[in-house]
């Protein structure tokens, strides 16, 4: 791994740094505190703030920390063992310091055919890293991505999560050159700027920066269906259809069990605070 950010076994364990467990300075736990009570505010359970508190994490430490997962552990009454196997599943949760850009070159089937490949080993030599490695500089770390979810701009980068579509080699080396001189780069959608790897894990912790309006989400080419949809007519099942087809269809998808479905309402939410058991009620036995 580049930078000497973590060193990661051959049987995958990754040694977290000491210096990561260090404890948090006392203004920045007091801050990091009066945050996370706000967010944990936001749920009926306690523990069910553990996502967007790791990813407040993330913004105060750029990853998940020893430290950080001690304080999520506390704050929620966890293990630290259940707190590490959460933030060891999510590919967004970082167990080493990330790159101040996460630049993601999709290499799934379409992308790929349309040069996601050459794209990836065009930038990954360029960086001089490889696959979930950070620059010697601290500013970009490469992945590797399966799918970026925007087929019809193939091939796609995104970069902490903003689309740079319609990519070639030449466009993304100039995309990853321009970060590393701190020239600034506009996505292809979305806002007008970049956020930082810290800035965003801050706004998916549930703290917006008030970007989410800005710049377009659909583009054109998302949009040809519906445009073509609406131009020949064409309507869903129920969209003006026949009144007893479309009533018989709600009234079949709101009885789950009578179509052979089950939804969130069939089994009983856990009480407030109350951890789940393996226990089944009298209904499963």
């Amino acid at each position: 791994m580049s930078g000497g950010f973590g060193e990661q076994t051959a049987s995958g364990h990754l040694h977290v740094p000491s210096e990561s467990k260090e404890p948090y300075p006392a203004e920045v736990l007091e801050q990091l505190s009066a945050e996370a009570e706000q967010v944990v505010a936001r749920y009926p359970q306690p523990r069910s703030a553990l996502l967007p508190l790791l990813h407040l994490v993330q913004s105060v430490d750029g990853y998940v920390t020893g430290r950080g997962i001690d304080f999520c552990a506390s704050t929620l009454g966890l293990t630290t063992a259940e707190v590490s196997g959460v933030a060891t599943f999510y590919t967004q949760y970082k167990r080493h310091p990330n790159g101040d850009y996460t630049v993601g070159v999709c290499t799934n089937t379409l992308c790929a055919v349309m040069g996601g490949d050459q794209i990836w080993e065009t930038v990954s030599e360029r960086l001089g890293i490889g696959h979930d490695e950070t620059t010697e500089d601290g500013t970009i770390t490469l992945e590797r991505i399966e799918c970026n979810a925007a087929c019809d701009y193939a091939p796609v980068v995104m970069t902490n999560w903003e689309f740079f579509d319609n990519q070639t080699p030449e466009s993304t080396v100039r995309l990853v050159d321009d970060l590393r001189a701190g020239t600034p780069v506009r996505p292809t959608r979305g806002p007008d700027r970049l956020c930082t790897f810290k800035q965003v894990s801050r706004v998916l912790a549930g703290f917006p920066d008030g970007l989410a309006d800005e710049g377009i989400g659909a583009g054109e080419a998302s949009l040809r269906g519906v445009e073509l949809a609406r131009r020949e007519g064409w309507t869903a099942p129920g969209e003006g259809g026949d009144a007893d087809a479309a009533t018989s269809t709600t009234a079949a998808s709101t009885e789950g069990i009578a179509t052979g479905e089950q939804t969130s309402v069939d089994t009983p939410a856990n009480a407030p605070d109350e951890r789940p058991t393996s226990e089944g009620t009298e209904a499963d036995k």
